[in-house]
């Protein structure tokens, strides 16, 4: 997949919003009295690329703080010429100012994004987030359109002292041990989300984790899921007629083929009421023989006072209840039995006392079930 190909409209746009800043700056010059502010057209240029860089959409921008942004990014110009160049430029922008002391600016509510040139520090920060976590659940057709914008906020913000210190600041750290992805084969992959972004069905390879040899499957494309470093698709087998909503993991598909066949989604399939009622927390045996296979299960958990604290703030469910006699802390609440469940109790080791019902108690304490 490439994903540096950037729209032939949206560089055309791109291009234009350069030409009238470039046609503002050599205007500004000949009426402008502050030989130092023009005498390279380039640097007015520049400038007045910042200036537009500063408005938002929604909320108005005072020239004070546009101002301080410049003299923080290099430009020592006066008040006077950012108001100078605000004028100049609502000329040929989609911008507007209002009649409050002090003045501010802002884009209009119709500017197309195409007239925005340049992109704010706050908006850099995002687009560089939604890149470090989120491509990978991104489909190559979406990635593709992003990638100028990811390119844009890498530029702003290797620009921003301010920023760079924002960005050296947040971390998103993973509950769990830390694992290195498996490898996924990227044209599967690509294969895989163009399939589920078109809502068409595909002929994969696919090797279980409980086999040796790859199997060939039809499959209904219906979501994907990554959980840890794993990413998961949700589909349905053309030959299965009850459409059951299996899970196959990315790496283990071998080869991928879309076919011009529509996807079929089961009736009234929601992705979040599937995640809300257990479907990726992955069964445990012994919770076969509770009520619906342990979903929605009132529990009881007594842990030591230090080992359960966190639950405190932390909730396991809405109608959970917090009660601590002496060292003791109990709580109740209402959850789906899973092993992904029993694996999380597992870690507190002696710091959980007991549990309830006693089959959850039982699935902690005999590991040997894990293997069968």
């Amino acid at each position: 997949m490439t994903v540096h190909s950037i729209d032939a409209d949206h560089s055309h746009a791109q291009t234009n919003s350069i030409e009238q800043v470039h046609t503002v700056a050599a205007s500004d010059s000949h009426v402008s009295g502050d030989s130092n502010d023009n005498r390279h057209g380039a640097a007015t240029t520049a400038r007045q690329w910042q200036v537009l860089s500063q408005l938002q959409r929604n909320r108005w921008v005072g020239t004070t703080h546009i101002y301080e942004q410049l003299m923080m990014a290099g430009f020592y110009i006066s008040l006077r010429t950012v108001q100078r160049d605000l004028n100049a430029l609502a000329k040929r922008f989609p911008i507007e100012k209002n009649n409050a002391n002090p003045q501010g600016w802002r884009w209009r509510d119709d500017a197309p994004l195409q007239s925005l040139p340049h992109m704010n520090l706050s908006q850099a920060v995002a687009f560089n987030m939604v890149e470090a976590n989120l491509t990978q659940l991104l489909p190559p057709v979406i990635l593709d359109e992003l990638f100028p914008w990811f390119d844009l906020a890498r530029r702003q913000l290797k620009n921003s002292k301010v920023t760079h210190s924002w960005i050296d600041r947040v971390r998103i750290e993973p509950a769990t041990q830390p694992l290195i992805a498996p490898h996924i084969d990227l044209v599967s992959k690509d294969n895989i989300y163009h399939a589920l972004f078109y809502q068409l069905q595909i002929k994969a390879s696919y090797t279980r984790s409980n086999k040796s040899q790859a199997s060939e499957y039809l499959l209904n494309p219906i979501a994907l899921i990554q959980r840890g470093v794993i990413i998961y698709l949700l589909a349905t087998r053309t030959d299965d007629p009850k459409a059951t909503i299996r899970t196959f993991a990315l790496h283990r598909f071998a080869s991928v083929e879309i076919l011009e066949s529509a996807a079929q989604t089961p009736d009234n399939f929601q992705l979040d009421s599937y995640l809300d009622a257990g479907g990726m927390g992955f069964s445990h045996p012994l919770f076969g023989e509770l009520p619906n296979h342990g979903k929605n299960t009132a529990i009881e958990l007594q842990f030591t006072k230090q080992a359960g604290n966190s639950l405190t703030e932390s909730k396991l469910s809405d109608d959970q209840t917090v009660t601590l006699n002496d060292d003791m802390l109990t709580i109740q609440a209402t959850v789906n039995l899973t092993s992904q469940l029993v694996w999380w109790l597992r870690g507190f080791g002696n710091g959980l006392l007991t549990a309830k019902p006693e089959l959850l108690h039982q699935a902690v304490l005999d590991k040997s079930f894990d293997h069968k």
